[in-house]
Protein backbone atom coordinates (compact mmCIF):
# COMPACT_ATOMS: atom_id res chain seq x y z
CA UNK A 1 0.00 0.00 0.00
CA UNK A 2 1.23 3.46 -0.99
CA UNK A 3 1.47 6.42 1.79
CA UNK A 4 1.12 9.74 1.36
CA UNK A 5 2.89 12.26 3.41
CA UNK A 6 1.92 15.17 5.30
CA UNK A 7 4.72 17.10 3.68
CA UNK A 8 2.45 16.33 0.29
CA UNK A 9 -0.18 17.31 1.63
CA UNK A 10 1.40 20.84 2.71
CA UNK A 11 2.59 21.45 -0.89
CA UNK A 12 -0.93 20.50 -2.22
CA UNK A 13 -2.43 22.70 -0.10
CA UNK A 14 -0.37 25.65 -0.45
CA UNK A 15 -0.36 25.58 -4.44
CA UNK A 16 -3.90 25.16 -4.37
CA UNK A 17 -4.26 29.09 -1.68
CA UNK A 18 -1.68 30.40 -3.78
CA UNK A 19 -2.27 29.27 -7.63
CA UNK A 20 0.53 28.30 -8.24
CA UNK A 21 3.61 26.04 -8.00
CA UNK A 22 6.27 29.48 -7.59
CA UNK A 23 3.71 30.98 -4.98
CA UNK A 24 4.03 27.67 -3.02
CA UNK A 25 7.63 27.04 -3.36
CA UNK A 26 8.44 30.38 -2.01
CA UNK A 27 5.89 30.52 1.20
CA UNK A 28 7.22 27.10 1.93
CA UNK A 29 10.74 28.07 1.83
CA UNK A 30 11.93 25.00 -0.63
CA UNK A 31 12.65 25.01 -5.22
CA UNK A 32 9.74 24.40 -7.33
CA UNK A 33 11.16 21.25 -8.48
CA UNK A 34 10.76 19.93 -4.82
CA UNK A 35 7.17 20.94 -5.04
CA UNK A 36 6.38 19.70 -8.54
CA UNK A 37 8.46 15.95 -7.64
CA UNK A 38 5.76 15.62 -4.80
CA UNK A 39 3.29 16.46 -5.90
CA UNK A 40 3.52 14.30 -8.83
CA UNK A 41 4.16 11.29 -6.56
CA UNK A 42 1.00 11.73 -4.66
CA UNK A 43 -0.90 11.86 -7.93
CA UNK A 44 0.80 8.83 -8.42
CA UNK A 45 -0.15 7.52 -5.25
CA UNK A 46 -3.67 8.25 -5.06
CA UNK A 47 -4.15 7.65 -8.89
CA UNK A 48 -6.06 10.26 -9.72
CA UNK A 49 -4.95 14.18 -11.16
CA UNK A 50 -5.33 16.64 -8.38
CA UNK A 51 -4.13 19.95 -10.25
CA UNK A 52 -4.33 21.18 -13.38
CA UNK A 53 -1.66 23.25 -14.74
CA UNK A 54 -2.00 26.43 -17.11
CA UNK A 55 0.68 27.23 -18.74
CA UNK A 56 1.76 30.63 -17.69
CA UNK A 57 -1.07 31.25 -15.72
CA UNK A 58 -0.45 28.75 -12.48
CA UNK A 59 -2.21 25.77 -11.50
CA UNK A 60 -6.04 24.91 -10.47
CA UNK A 61 -7.53 22.65 -8.03
CA UNK A 62 -9.60 19.48 -9.85
CA UNK A 63 -12.74 18.01 -8.59
CA UNK A 64 -10.79 15.31 -6.95
CA UNK A 65 -8.37 17.70 -5.11
CA UNK A 66 -11.71 19.86 -4.02
CA UNK A 67 -12.79 16.92 -2.19
CA UNK A 68 -10.28 15.70 -0.25
CA UNK A 69 -9.46 19.54 0.42
CA UNK A 70 -11.09 20.03 3.69
CA UNK A 71 -9.85 16.48 5.04
CA UNK A 72 -6.47 17.28 4.19
CA UNK A 73 -6.14 20.59 5.93
CA UNK A 74 -7.56 19.07 8.94
CA UNK A 75 -5.29 16.21 9.00
CA UNK A 76 -2.33 19.01 8.84
CA UNK A 77 -3.78 20.86 11.78
CA UNK A 78 -4.90 17.87 13.94
CA UNK A 79 -0.83 16.35 13.33
CA UNK A 80 0.08 20.00 14.51
CA UNK A 81 -2.02 19.66 17.57
CA UNK A 82 -0.52 16.07 18.21
CA UNK A 83 3.00 17.65 18.31
CA UNK A 84 2.27 20.35 20.07
CA UNK A 85 0.44 18.14 22.76
CA UNK A 86 3.62 15.58 22.86
CA UNK A 87 5.64 19.30 23.69
CA UNK A 88 3.28 21.14 26.07
CA UNK A 89 4.60 21.05 29.36
CA UNK A 90 2.15 21.37 32.08
CA UNK A 91 -1.34 23.08 31.26
CA UNK A 92 -0.20 25.56 28.72
CA UNK A 93 -1.64 25.23 25.40
CA UNK A 94 -0.02 27.65 22.39
CA UNK A 95 -0.40 27.97 18.81
CA UNK A 96 -2.01 29.29 16.14
CA UNK A 97 -5.87 29.61 15.22
CA UNK A 98 -7.69 30.62 12.18
CA UNK A 99 -10.65 32.26 13.20
CA UNK A 100 -13.72 34.39 11.21
CA UNK A 101 -16.00 36.56 12.63
CA UNK A 102 -19.05 38.04 10.56
CA UNK A 103 -18.91 41.65 10.15
CA UNK A 104 -21.00 43.35 12.41
CA UNK A 105 -19.69 41.21 15.19
CA UNK A 106 -16.24 41.75 14.59
CA UNK A 107 -15.92 45.06 16.71
CA UNK A 108 -18.84 44.61 18.45
CA UNK A 109 -18.89 41.23 19.93
CA UNK A 110 -15.34 39.37 19.21
CA UNK A 111 -13.41 41.98 21.00
CA UNK A 112 -14.68 40.46 24.50
CA UNK A 113 -13.83 36.90 23.43
CA UNK A 114 -10.17 37.56 22.20
CA UNK A 115 -9.62 39.73 25.73
CA UNK A 116 -10.93 36.64 27.67
CA UNK A 117 -8.58 34.27 25.31
CA UNK A 118 -5.43 36.43 25.63
CA UNK A 119 -5.99 36.75 29.60
CA UNK A 120 -6.74 32.57 30.33
CA UNK A 121 -4.21 31.47 27.53
CA UNK A 122 -1.71 34.22 26.26
CA UNK A 123 0.17 31.77 23.99
CA UNK A 124 -2.71 31.07 21.70
CA UNK A 125 -2.25 33.28 18.84
CA UNK A 126 -5.62 34.40 16.40
CA UNK A 127 -5.37 34.54 12.76
CA UNK A 128 -8.80 36.72 12.50
CA UNK A 129 -10.37 36.88 9.22
CA UNK A 130 -13.67 39.32 9.28
CA UNK A 131 -16.18 39.28 6.00
CA UNK A 132 -19.72 37.92 5.11
CA UNK A 133 -21.75 34.72 6.28
CA UNK A 134 -21.28 33.19 2.90
CA UNK A 135 -17.49 33.64 2.92
CA UNK A 136 -17.03 32.52 6.30
CA UNK A 137 -18.92 29.31 6.03
CA UNK A 138 -17.04 28.74 2.66
CA UNK A 139 -13.71 29.14 4.74
CA UNK A 140 -15.12 26.84 7.35
CA UNK A 141 -15.56 24.19 4.56
CA UNK A 142 -12.65 24.46 2.65
CA UNK A 143 -10.78 24.16 6.30
CA UNK A 144 -9.29 27.90 5.66
CA UNK A 145 -11.23 28.72 8.28
CA UNK A 146 -11.14 26.32 12.04
CA UNK A 147 -14.07 28.21 13.96
CA UNK A 148 -16.29 31.73 13.27
CA UNK A 149 -18.42 33.84 15.34
CA UNK A 150 -21.90 34.23 13.29
CA UNK A 151 -25.56 34.34 13.35
CA UNK A 152 -27.24 31.14 13.58
CA UNK A 153 -28.97 32.37 10.86
CA UNK A 154 -29.23 29.55 7.63
CA UNK A 155 -26.30 28.02 8.68
CA UNK A 156 -25.75 24.68 6.51
CA UNK A 157 -26.39 21.49 8.39
CA UNK A 158 -22.87 20.31 8.44
CA UNK A 159 -21.47 23.29 10.84
CA UNK A 160 -20.92 22.80 14.60
CA UNK A 161 -22.27 25.36 16.65
CA UNK A 162 -22.00 26.14 20.15
CA UNK A 163 -24.61 29.17 21.25
CA UNK A 164 -22.81 32.24 22.81
CA UNK A 165 -25.78 34.93 23.36
CA UNK A 166 -28.90 35.97 21.99
CA UNK A 167 -29.80 39.43 20.73
CA UNK A 168 -32.71 40.88 20.28
CA UNK A 169 -33.53 43.47 17.62
CA UNK A 170 -33.95 47.14 17.94
CA UNK A 171 -34.75 50.41 16.11
CA UNK A 172 -32.97 53.06 15.71
CA UNK A 173 -34.02 56.44 15.45
CA UNK A 174 -32.30 59.92 15.42
CA UNK A 175 -32.37 61.81 18.72
CA UNK A 176 -34.64 64.32 17.49
CA UNK A 177 -37.33 62.15 16.27
CA UNK A 178 -40.76 62.62 17.07
CA UNK A 179 -41.34 58.82 18.77
CA UNK A 180 -37.72 59.07 20.45
CA UNK A 181 -39.38 59.79 23.92
CA UNK A 182 -41.18 56.20 23.96
CA UNK A 183 -39.83 53.22 26.05
CA UNK A 184 -40.29 51.10 22.83
CA UNK A 185 -41.95 51.16 19.66
CA UNK A 186 -44.35 48.82 17.00
CA UNK A 187 -43.16 48.55 13.38
CA UNK A 188 -46.57 49.78 12.40
CA UNK A 189 -45.57 53.20 13.98
CA UNK A 190 -42.41 53.60 11.32
CA UNK A 191 -43.57 51.41 7.81
CA UNK A 192 -44.16 54.43 6.09
CA UNK A 193 -40.98 56.06 7.20
CA UNK A 194 -38.02 56.43 5.90
CA UNK A 195 -35.99 52.55 6.22
CA UNK A 196 -32.24 52.26 6.26
CA UNK A 197 -31.34 48.50 5.29
CA UNK A 198 -28.46 46.79 6.50
CA UNK A 199 -28.42 44.99 3.51
CA UNK A 200 -25.61 42.14 4.12
CA UNK A 201 -27.16 38.45 4.19
CA UNK A 202 -28.56 37.00 6.34
CA UNK A 203 -29.16 40.39 7.81
CA UNK A 204 -30.95 41.94 5.11
CA UNK A 205 -34.04 38.69 4.98
CA UNK A 206 -33.98 38.70 9.05
CA UNK A 207 -34.97 42.46 9.10
CA UNK A 208 -37.39 42.18 6.30
CA UNK A 209 -38.42 38.89 7.79
CA UNK A 210 -39.37 41.37 10.72
CA UNK A 211 -41.41 43.54 8.52
CA UNK A 212 -43.10 40.55 6.45
CA UNK A 213 -44.46 38.46 9.67
CA UNK A 214 -46.08 42.24 11.02
CA UNK A 215 -47.91 42.40 7.54
CA UNK A 216 -46.00 45.53 6.83
CA UNK A 217 -43.90 46.78 3.79
CA UNK A 218 -40.77 49.14 4.27
CA UNK A 219 -39.74 52.04 2.50
CA UNK A 220 -36.40 51.43 1.96
CA UNK A 221 -34.68 54.68 1.01
CA UNK A 222 -30.73 53.49 1.43
CA UNK A 223 -29.27 50.44 2.03
CA UNK A 224 -25.44 49.25 2.97
CA UNK A 225 -23.09 46.83 4.50
CA UNK A 226 -21.69 49.19 6.88
CA UNK A 227 -23.34 48.90 10.03
CA UNK A 228 -21.84 52.30 11.25
CA UNK A 229 -22.95 53.73 7.91
CA UNK A 230 -26.09 52.58 8.49
CA UNK A 231 -25.66 54.32 11.82
CA UNK A 232 -24.29 57.55 10.11
CA UNK A 233 -27.16 58.13 7.89
CA UNK A 234 -29.99 57.78 10.25
CA UNK A 235 -27.55 60.01 12.74
CA UNK A 236 -28.51 62.58 9.98
CA UNK A 237 -31.88 61.88 10.43
CA UNK A 238 -32.19 60.48 6.95
CA UNK A 239 -34.14 57.71 8.23
CA UNK A 240 -34.45 54.99 11.08
CA UNK A 241 -33.55 51.56 11.32
CA UNK A 242 -33.16 48.06 12.44
CA UNK A 243 -30.23 46.37 14.21
CA UNK A 244 -29.01 43.18 16.41
CA UNK A 245 -25.27 44.06 16.80
CA UNK A 246 -25.39 47.45 19.34
CA UNK A 247 -22.26 49.28 19.81
CA UNK A 248 -21.87 50.67 24.05
CA UNK A 249 -22.12 54.05 22.64
CA UNK A 250 -25.44 55.67 21.44
CA UNK A 251 -23.17 58.47 19.32
CA UNK A 252 -22.37 57.88 15.65
CA UNK A 253 -18.51 57.95 14.52
CA UNK A 254 -19.04 61.86 13.82
CA UNK A 255 -21.23 62.37 16.84
CA UNK A 256 -24.64 62.53 16.39
CA UNK A 257 -27.01 61.14 19.22
CA UNK A 258 -28.85 58.07 18.36
CA UNK A 259 -32.71 56.89 20.20
CA UNK A 260 -32.72 53.62 20.48
CA UNK A 261 -35.69 51.70 20.64
CA UNK A 262 -37.26 47.94 21.47
CA UNK A 263 -39.28 46.53 19.28
CA UNK A 264 -42.85 46.08 20.84
CA UNK A 265 -44.55 42.81 20.98
CA UNK A 266 -40.91 41.19 19.54
CA UNK A 267 -40.07 37.68 20.01
CA UNK A 268 -37.48 36.96 17.18
CA UNK A 269 -33.91 37.17 18.26
CA UNK A 270 -30.75 36.44 16.74
CA UNK A 271 -28.45 33.56 18.26
CA UNK A 272 -24.43 34.54 18.10
CA UNK A 273 -22.94 31.23 17.68
CA UNK A 274 -19.73 29.52 17.61
CA UNK A 275 -19.32 27.48 14.53
CA UNK A 276 -16.78 24.61 13.38
CA UNK A 277 -16.75 22.12 10.96
CA UNK A 278 -18.65 18.73 12.18
CA UNK A 279 -16.21 16.67 10.38
CA UNK A 280 -13.25 18.74 12.11
CA UNK A 281 -12.52 17.03 15.20
CA UNK A 282 -11.57 19.96 17.91
CA UNK A 283 -8.11 21.08 18.83
CA UNK A 284 -7.01 21.49 22.19
CA UNK A 285 -6.48 25.09 21.11
CA UNK A 286 -10.00 24.84 19.96
CA UNK A 287 -11.51 23.23 22.74
CA UNK A 288 -9.60 26.55 25.06
CA UNK A 289 -10.98 28.95 22.62
CA UNK A 290 -14.92 27.51 23.06
CA UNK A 291 -14.32 26.94 26.97
CA UNK A 292 -12.84 31.01 27.08
CA UNK A 293 -15.82 32.39 24.60
CA UNK A 294 -18.28 30.73 26.58
CA UNK A 295 -16.76 32.58 29.69
CA UNK A 296 -16.89 36.04 28.28
CA UNK A 297 -20.49 35.53 28.01
CA UNK A 298 -21.36 34.45 31.24
CA UNK A 299 -23.96 36.44 32.32
CA UNK A 300 -24.91 36.74 28.94
CA UNK A 301 -26.72 40.36 29.89
CA UNK A 302 -22.99 41.60 30.19
CA UNK A 303 -23.86 41.91 26.42
CA UNK A 304 -25.73 45.16 25.18
CA UNK A 305 -28.07 44.04 23.33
Amino acid sequence: MHRFSLRQLEYLIACIDHGSIAGAAKSLNVSQPTVSIALAKLEDQMGAQLLLRHHSQGISATASAKNILHSARALLIHATDLQRQIMMTGSSISGELNLGSFTTLASAVLPRIVNAISSEYPDIKLKISEGTQEKLIEGLHTGRLEMALLYDLDLPENIRKIQLTELAPYAVLPAEHALSGQSDIDLSELSDEPFILLDVPPSREFFLGLFRSAGLTPNIVHSSPSLELIRGLVGYGLGYSLLVTRPANDTTYDGRELCVLPLRNSTSKSSVVLASHNKLRPTQIMKAFEVAALGAFKPASALTA
